[in-house]
């Protein structure tokens, strides 16, 4: 085995920017071989592998998939074994968010929010088993604050985020003792993609301990920590959110 492919390996969906991209950055710095997912962000994806080539070449794939294409999960699975030669981390971070307010839900948001929410998640990580039981690897699930305390006017994306938290509990279970399972809750970190801020941004700041918003970075630190460094935590689901859920 060279030593390329003696590095470690990571898929992390939805990678081409935000909380994604600075997920990859940080594994990839701690010496991590990378399979980039995108959906629409391509061009973004495209760029990060390119900055991250510069510091080690041949350290990334790029892959470009419909979450909710159930047939296309395990081809990002097996495509990047194949050219990495093993895998020993699963980020499922992709997430699609916005307001399903009662009374105009439609099924078609449904889908699409437990498409990326919780129904890839499972199925991708059903689609590394083998792999990861043989590198003993780890899979991080980027869930919510949400998932526990709902979000006013976002019942089915809180749904799904709480599926997912199930599915990390589940999977912890039924997957040890080769496969360790967690999960991250960021609050606070990233406000909407949209550019619309949330009106009582500053209030909820004030509510919470550390009386600061985090960062992308707070979340990718943590990610690392749980696939690289916690050896023995499993089924754990983590409040990265300056304390905001002690506040009420």
């Amino acid at each position: 085995m060279n030593a390329h492919q003696e590095r470690p390996v990571a898929l992390i969906t939805g990678a081409g920017k935000r909380v994604g991209a600075e997920i990859a950055r940080t594994l990839h710095a701690a010496g991590y071989d990378l399979a980039l997912h995108c959906r629409r962000s391509v061009n973004e994806a495209t760029t990060l592998a390119a900055e991250l080539e510069q510091r080690r070449a041949n350290s990334t794939l790029v892959l470009q998939a419909e979450l909710a294409d159930l047939e296309a999960l395990p081809a990002l699975i097996d495509t990047t074994v194949a050219q990495f030669g093993r895998l020993d981390a699963l980020v499922n971070n992709a997430s699609a968010f916005y307001p399903t307010p009662i009374g105009t839900a439609t099924p078609a948001q449904w889908n699409e929010l437990f498409a990326s929410n919780a129904q890839a998640p499972f199925f991708l990580a059903q689609a590394a088993v083998p792999a990861l039981r043989e590198s003993h690897g780890a899979i991080v699930n980027l869930v919510d604050i949400y998932a526990e305390r709902p979000l006013a006017k976002h019942p089915v994306y809180c749904m799904a985020k709480a599926a997912l938290a199930a599915m990390t509990r589940s999977l912890a279970l039924d997957l040890g003792p080769e496969i360790r399972v967690n999960g991250i809750a960021p609050g606070a970190v990233m406000w909407p993609s949209d550019g619309k801020p949330y009106d009582d941004q500053q209030a909820m700041l004030a509510r919470t301990p550390l009386q600061r918003a985090g960062s992308p970075h707070d979340v990718a630190g943590a990610v690392l920590w749980l696939l690289r460094d916690a050896t023995f935590v499993t089924g754990q689901i983590i409040r990265i959110d300056g304390g905001r859920s002690l506040a009420v």
